[in-house]
This record gives structure tokens, C-alpha cells and sequence, in this order.
């Protein structure tokens, strides 16, 4: 049976979830979905490097030569997290091993951790980069200041220090010299 109520009340619940989601992401804006989608990520990558599900193709191992007189030798490699960047390229840490004075790192090529960056590097970009066509106002306004708001410094020798006058403004500073004498000489030594 149709119940009309039930109905009203599951598209106001569905109206109300757009609305707080609409709300946060203007509140967060997009670097919290970037954000959450790097979270995401990072956690998958981890459960399968934990589980050793993951394509041993894009493996690549760094030796890393190092002298480290208190860490042992080991047989077998160490589970590790982590993450750089190298060249453009995003690489998570899987699992090190230090044998005869070498750290064997393995490494995965991570992709998605890439396109996230920069997504989010052009998302900021937007905010910053003017578009082609706009010339900038910025070079126009410091040609009027230039042009026809002077300012002079001079610096002058008084007999109580130095004095510093600035024309065209109300603000006047004073730097005063601090001068010590010594009549004797420097102590041997």
C-alpha cells in the first residue's frame, strides 16, 4: 500500500543529506574531498601491501649503501610505510631489509596518489593563476603610486646620531648612534 508519509519522510531524509553534504563540502571545498580520497587510498595500498596483494611487476628495490654499526643483519624483509616522491613520481614504501651494509628498499609505483596530487595541484592553481586573456592590475597601480605619491629618504649626520626624515608622510624616525671609545689596546692573548 502506498503510504504517503513514508514517502515524504524518505525524501526529506534524502533532501537533508544532499543539503549537509552540499554544506560540507563548502565548508571543507574540495581539498576535503582530496583529502579523503588520499586517506582512502593510502588505506588500500596499505591492506594490500600487508596482504602482499599487489602486482610484483611495479616493484622497484633501492639500495641504499649505509653503515649502521648497531642495526643486525637481516634474512628477511621488514613490513614498512611510507611514501616519496621521486621525478614527478609518487613511490609507497612496502618492505626493507639491512644486509651486509646495504637497505634494501622495495617499492610500489602508486598512480592513483598522483592523479590525486595533482588534481589538487590544479584545483589550487585555480585560485591563484589568472587566466590568459586578464591582464593584471597590480603593474597599473604601482605606476600610479610611482608617478604621483613621492616619497624621499635622506639620510643626514647630526651630532646626536643619525636621522632619518621621510617627506610626504607624517611618520619621522630617528636612529640614534651608539658610539663607544676605547683609548686602550686590545687585551693579548
Amino acid at each position: 500500500m502506498f503510504n504517503p508519509f513514508y514517502t515524504f519522510k524518505v525524501v526529506k531524509r534524502g533532501v537533508t543529506i544532499f543539503l549537509l553534504a552540499l554544506f560540507l563540502l563548502n565548508v571543507l571545498g574540495y581539498y576535503g574531498v582530496f583529502l579523503g580520497l588520499q586517506v582512502n587510498n593510502t588505506r588500500a595500498m596499505k591492506s594490500r601491501f600487508d596482504n602482499d596483494n599487489y602486482a610484483l611487476l611495479h616493484e622497484v628495490t633501492l639500495k641504499v649503501p649505509i653503515t649502521v654499526p648497531y642495526l643486525n643483519d637481516s634474512r628477511d624483509y621488514v613490513r614498512v610505510d611510507g611514501e616519496f616522491e621521486h621525478e614527478g613520481e609518487v613511490y609507497r614504501m612496502v618492505k626493507q631489509r639491512y644486509r651486509s651494509d646495504t637497505l634494501s628498499i622495495v617499492c610500489v609505483k602508486d598512480n592513483t596518489s598522483k592523479k590525486i596530487k595533482q588534481a589538487l595541484t590544479d584545483y589550487v592553481k585555480t585560485f591563484s593563476d589568472k587566466p590568459v586573456g586578464e591582464k593584471g592590475n597590480s603593474k597599473k597601480t604601482q605606476n600610479f603610486i610611482k608617478d604621483y605619491l613621492t616619497t624621499t629618504t635622506e639620510l643626514q649626520l647630526h651630532h646626536d646620531g643619525w636621522n632619518n626624515s621621510i617627506t610626504g608622510s607624517v611618520h619621522l624616525s630617528k636612529y640614534q648612534s651608539v658610539g663607544v671609545q676605547h683609548n686602550t689596546p686590545p687585551p693579548k692573548g
